[in-house]
């Protein structure tokens, strides 16, 4: 990977772009060592995606104490929330929400400015590496602690010269708790 030139963050937060940058510069630092640790892109993209599964699984308790949103009624709810409140809140940034499928149960996730990216540059040997594919695997993991099963995947990508980076969103299955009887 190689250093590049950054996405402005306001002036107004000198703390958050520090806080940016540093975490930035350090998911770099990971995606790097995975590279060099696994022989091919396809298992760093399925590292990416476990890690950030397990992130996922943990981050939702924070999410949920931090940003009082309550229990969503559906996926054009749940979209809204991620979007608008989530990746606002550990990202800084608001996706748009867009290509929405008629059933209802797939969208995408636009991000015009990706903050994982900043700072990098693919090298041509790793052309199939999903660079953020993290954020796939954290969708993942905290949607299923919400009995939400669901597929996200990376469709576009600026770091492969798309204009955009696009998560599409597949909502599976809803997770039925599996209580003992008598309990509620």
């Amino acid at each position: 990977m190689q250093l590049g030139p950054a996405h402005p963050i306001p002036a107004l937060c000198p703390d958050l772009q520090k806080s940016s940058e540093l975490f930035t510069l350090t998911y770099g630092a990971l995606v790097t060592q995975l590279c060099k640790d696994y022989e091919n892109d396809e298992d760093v993209n399925k590292q990416l995606d476990k890690m950030g599964y397990n992130i996922g699984v943990r981050l939702i308790e924070d999410f949920l104490a931090r940003s009082n949103v309550g229990r969503c009624h559906d996926f054009r709810e749940t979209a809204d929330v991620i979007a608008k409140v989530a990746f606002k809140m550990y990202l800084g940034i608001t996706p748009s929400i867009t290509n929405w499928s008629p059933a209802g149960d797939e969208f995408s996730l636009i991000l015009e400015n990706n903050p994982l990216v900043d700072f990098v540059e693919l090298p041509d040997n790793h052309s199939s590496l999903i660079y953020s594919n993290l954020l796939c695997g954290v969708l993942r993991g905290a949607l299923e602690m919400v009995q939400m099963a669901v597929e996200a995947k990376f469709v576009q990508d600026t770091l492969k010269g798309d204009g955009v980076t696009e998560i599409r969103m597949r909502f599976i299955r809803r997770i039925e708790d599996n209580l003992p009887a008598g309990e509620e």
